[in-house]
């Protein structure tokens, strides 16, 4: 790093637990965020403001005047834009000096799987359940953390879902294992059924603290948990997530084909 970069982000730097190592892997490292909505706008501008080198943004919708309640990236100006090319377009106002593609399609698992095939990180921003499983899938076989996050109405979750053997060679669960594919599940979107502001703010948040957690190399991420937020009542509550074992997507028998 240069004294420019020094100066930049010698808030991170003066952690014990990032300092300039953690800041250097940070610098190096390329995230990819599906989603640039509400939860993908906070996570994509926190991560460009932490310095992550290379950051890779997936979306193929356009603002909308609606968007603007919650998708903090975006401007009354830029409705009708892209919104991969509003998201950037914020980023690089916040910082210029980092490495932004855009991808202005809706993903679908092949794009995923060369995605992240490339990626130190993905961070689920997205808001359907097909989506989220082709990019769990994407991640579990190239053994890329996933930073998945969730909000609806007052209701949010976030969670890390690991799959790569750890110190003592366990490893964590995937989203498959916490939601199957085979398992109906109702769809829910803010269209029909609303959302806080703050809470995709929060969610999209966290989402981003988790990643630089894993960039970094610092502190604990919610590998094998699931945070629970309830922004009506103000309560937050983490549970233990075990792996199933006969997982079709990283259980051993799948891993092993």
């Amino acid at each position: 790093m240069n004294d420019a970069d020094l100066l930049r982000y010698s808030r991170h730097i003066l952690l014990d637990e990032i300092g300039i190592e953690g800041q250097e892997r940070i610098n190096a490292a390329h995230a990819v965020i599906l989603g640039a909505g509400g939860l993908g706008s906070p996570a994509a501008l926190y991560l460009a403001s932490a310095g992550v080198g290379r950051i890779t943004l997936v979306d193929g919708d356009r603002v909308d005047q609606t968007n603007l309640q919650r998708q903090i990236a975006h401007t009354e100006a830029r409705v009708g834009q892209l919104k991969v090319e509003s998201a950037r377009e914020a980023m690089r106002q916040i910082n210029p000096h980092i490495q932004i593609d855009t991808i202005d399609r809706r993903a679908d698992a092949a794009l995923l799987r060369a995605l992240v095939a490339d990626a130190d990180v993905a961070l689920d921003c997205s808001d359907n359940f097909a989506t989220r499983h082709a990019l769990n899938r994407a991640c579990v076989a190239h053994g890329v953390p996933l930073v998945s996050g969730a909000a609806i109405r007052f209701a949010g979750q976030v969670s890390v879902f690991d799959t790569r053997a750890d110190a003592q060679g366990q490893r964590g669960p995937c989203y498959a294992c916490l939601f199957p594919e085979d398992v109906p599940v109702e769809e829910v979107q803010c269209a029909t059924m609303g959302v806080l502001a703050p809470l995709v703010g929060l969610v999209g948040s966290l989402q981003a603290a988790e990643a630089l957690k894993l960039l970094s190399g610092c502190g604990t991420p919610l590998r094998g948990r699931l945070l629970l937020i309830d922004a009506l009542e103000t309560d937050f509550q983490t549970i233990a997530l075990q792996r199933n074992p006969a997982c079709p997507v990283c259980g051993a028998a799948a891993l092993a084909a």
